[in-house]
């Protein structure tokens, strides 16, 4: 079953009709990305296996239960582009929604995963890895 946030994402990229319109669309969604401080691009923050320099900050929010909010940023713009991406899908979700998300199937979906290069898949699993590594981690300590 696909939620909402999701479905809407799926929707907005259904309108586009080919991989370049899509690429520059990520492209968009990077440069509205709000760019972390430069305390926050530390070596603690940096997402592992990836090229490109990718920072990951999240934070649990205080409730009933917690949400997650992650924020991100990159030197790279289809790499930032994902990233924003990854952020819309999963920021202010609970843990185990966050866990409970098919992540690379939504890519699938939206018609990035056949279409982005061997380094970038990787980078963006090494993206996904971290957040549901932030989600587990957040599940553990709640």
């Amino acid at each position: 079953m696909t939620d909402q946030r999701t479905q809407d994402i799926i929707d907005e990229f259904d309108f586009l009709d080919d991989w370049e319109e899509r690429y520059r669309h990520v492209i968009e969604l990077g440069k509205a990305l709000a760019p972390l401080g430069e305390v926050e691009r530390n070596d603690a923050n940096k997402v592992k296996g990836c090229v490109s320099q990718v920072w990951l900050v999240s934070e649990t929010l205080p409730g009933t239960p917690p949400l997650i909010n992650f924020r991100a940023d990159s030197d790279a713009h289809i790499v930032r582009g994902l990233a924003a991406l990854l952020i819309r899908l999963t920021t202010d979700r609970t843990a185990k929604d966050i866990l409970a998300l098919d992540i690379k199937s939504v890519f699938g979906a939206i018609g990035l995963a056949e279409n982005l290069s061997a380094q970038r898949s990787n980078g963006l699993g090494a993206m996904i890895t971290r957040i549901k590594a932030e989600a587990q981690n957040a599940l553990d300590a709640g």
